[in-house]
């Protein structure tokens, strides 16, 4: 409370003063009115907002007038302006003696009440219910009564209990004046907004009259429509409009049926894709596009399956682009989105803000947590190393690691993941170095791994003795050669090869370089490990020989012998003449996930497509069973692959 809100509420007691009876008699030691003075010395201070002077006034005047009849006014106004100090303590010590030694006061009501005024503002406010019973039992004036149960009923609010917020505001309500009835009902209001969907259902079927019930009506309506529950939502809010149709809310409720129906209007079978059919990236859009296409025909063919359509649109892989072709599907009324590969987080916040399910197909950082109707499938880093770190880890008895990583985002990504998740399964990283993507020779952050690229100081190397001219020539063979040679005779250091595998999350192209530099300085016999980059036969063509053995994840592996892989396979070559890599399998599974979600005979709702895409059980993909987690994040087991020969063989 401000100093200065404290003149209005004080200024009241004047009317009183003039009615108090006095308590006793000055002594014959004090002037004739001295008393009188200092008290309207005390007031004029208060009144020019000098409260540090007017308290010290109003103490002196408790300690030598304490009979006067103004003395329990002094302590209410010392009580008060303590308190609007944050001088609680003392605060209550002034209302408890005015209570104590003045209980025939017209005050004591208003000391009590402040007293539990002073426990609400530090926070007490359990010591605020705990001790309102017994204010209660001493207050005759429904004011009061009517200020002790709202401040019980802040008490409960405050401390997350809105049900017992409730009953008090209700008791409050009882003792309230017409100019309370506004104040407390606002309290209700707060109070039943801060209640779960359940019991306010239980308020609206249980109806009293002490409650607002048209506010009760539109919180459970509301609430509804929050969590999604639509045809619950519209039953509520229409039988809103018609007990209520004057109501202040009304405009609120009539905008809140308008959103929901538009959320029902929608074109049940109809898929909105978004891809780079244009641009940098459009080989990509084109390859997702037969995914797609594959995916359509296959789903077209099983069983009695409704016809799927789909809406095509070009992102150009530009967010401009991108956020008017959300425009566009969302104009169209598509049930849910496919894509794009490159402005995910564009068309993720579009579709989040759009009330639109969407899978989305890319690798960025955090793309689902945007919103529960996002999405992801497709291969992430955090995936790529938790396959690698449970191999070796786990199958292989692997804990010390080393890390080869080019020094840019793609590079210090997967150093940062891998060795997380190296710590989180017990392993252990002994060497991390980082090289240029520019470079050619790898001479140097090799020999920082293994310890050659410090030369040993003079003064560590072990001194060698060489002949006096005292001592006799030799004649022997094996005698002392001169310094020069035996110096070229010591040996060289040995590289410390104190890891079991090394980690190096780059392309074919620089992984072919590095990898037969690791052989020449005999790094050899350890775990050769990458990223799904590695799937490339040019890794092979150019390292052959010095990347047998090695081992990196994938999202999909044409050669597996699963059945459903291999079916989808031949069908993908018959169908283009080419062979479908990673793009094509992920895109057509998401879309045979998506036709599937769509066509569901209960679907009346955006949200219960995106229902189902959250519930959705071990799809079995071709790229793995899929289901996605709380977060909207997929979870599949990834394919680990081995370089064997020419070829690449999957690890089982």
């Amino acid at each position: 409370m401000k100093l200065k809100q404290i003149v209005p509420v004080l200024g009241i007691f004047v009317l009183v003063w003039a009615c108090a009876t006095k308590t006793g008699v000055a002594p014959d030691s004090i002037r004739p009115g001295e008393g009188a003075e200092i008290f309207a010395k005390a007031e004029e201070s208060f009144q020019t907002g000098l409260y540090e002077e007017a308290l010290a006034l109003y103490t002196d005047y408790v300690q030598r007038f304490g009979n006067e009849a103004m003395a329990d006014a002094a302590l209410m106004k010392m009580g008060a302006i303590h308190s609007a100090g944050g001088r609680y303590e003392l605060a209550r010590s002034a209302y408890n003696r005015l209570v104590a030694d003045y209980p025939s006061s017209s005050f004591v009501s208003d000391a009590l009440v402040e007293d539990l005024f002073t426990y609400f503002n530090q926070g007490r406010y359990q010591e605020v219910i705990q001790r309102a019973p017994a204010t209660l039992q001493r207050l005759d004036s429904n004011l009061h009564i009517f200020k002790t149960y709202a401040l019980v009923g802040d008490s409960h609010l405050m401390l997350d209990a809105p049900i017992d917020a409730i009953d008090n505001y209700v008791r409050a309500r009882e003792y309230a004046g017409e100019t309370e009835q506004s104040a407390i009902l606002d309290k209700l209001r707060q109070a039943i907004a801060r209640l779960d969907t359940a019991d306010v259902a239980i308020l609206v079927n249980y109806p009293d009259d002490s409650l607002p019930m048209d506010f009760l009506l539109y919180q459970l309506g509301l609430n509804y429509a929050l969590e999604e529950k639509y045809d619950d939502a519209l039953k509520i809010l229409n039988e809103f409009i018609i007990r209520y149709p004057d109501n202040e809310n009304r405009i609120l409720v009539d905008s809140l049926i308008d959103e929901i129906e538009k959320n029902a209007v929608f074109n049940q079978n109809t898929i909105g894709v978004l891809l780079p059919l244009s641009g940098p990236y459009e080989k990509f859009g084109q390859r997702a596009m037969k995914g797609i296409e594959l995916a359509m025909a296959r789903f077209s063919a099983q069983g009695n399956n409704p016809a799927i359509n789909i809406n095509v649109k070009d992102t150009a892989a530009d967010p401009d682009v991108t956020v008017a072709a959300m425009e566009d599907l969302y104009q169209d009324q598509v049930a849910a989105i496919l894509g794009p590969i490159v402005t995910s987080e564009v068309a993720a916040r579009e579709a989040q803000r759009m009330g639109i399910p969407i899978i989305t197909l890319t690798q960025k950082d955090n793309i689902p947590e945007i919103g529960d109707k996002v999405f992801r499938n497709f291969i992430t880093p955090k995936m790529q190393v938790q396959a690698i770190a449970s191999f070796t880890v786990e199958t292989q008895g692997l804990y010390r690691f080393a890390i080869l990583y080019p020094e840019e985002n793609y590079g210090r990504t997967f150093m940062n993941l891998f060795w997380d998740e190296l710590i989180e399964r017990g392993g252990q990283v002994v060497g991390v170095e980082a090289y240029q993507p520019q470079q050619t020779d790898f001479t140097d952050p090799i020999k920082k791994l293994v310890g050659l690229y410090y030369e040993i100081p003079e003064d560590l190397k072990p001194e060698i003795e060489f002949a006096t001219e005292e001592e006799p020539e030799s004649t022997d063979e094996n005698a002392l050669s001169s310094p020069s040679d035996r110096e070229a005779e010591e040996e060289e250091p040995q590289p410390i090869v104190d890891f079991d595998a090394i980690f190096i999350p780059d392309a074919p192209g620089l992984v072919g370089l590095i990898v037969p530099q690791l052989a020449y300085f005999d790094i050899k016999d350890v775990y050769l490990l990458g990223t799904n980059l590695w799937h490339s036969d040019t890794l092979i063509r150019i390292a052959d020989q010095y990347v047998q053995g090695a081992i990196f994840p994938d999202g999909f592996f044409a050669e597996s012998s699963l059945p459903a892989v291999k079916e989808f396979v031949m069908t993908f070559e018959d169908t283009y003449q080419e062979k479908p890599d990673f793009i094509e399998a992920v895109v057509y599974d998401s879309a045979m996930i998506l036709f599937h979600a769509v066509t569901r005979p209960h679907i009346q709702y955006r949200t219960e497509i995106r229902d189902e895409l959250a519930n959705l059980e071990d799809f079995p993909g071709i790229t793995g069973s899929t289901r996605f987690n709380e977060s909207g994040e997929v979870q599949k087991n990834l394919h680990l692959l081995r370089i064997k020969g020419k070829r690449f063989v999957e690890l089982k």
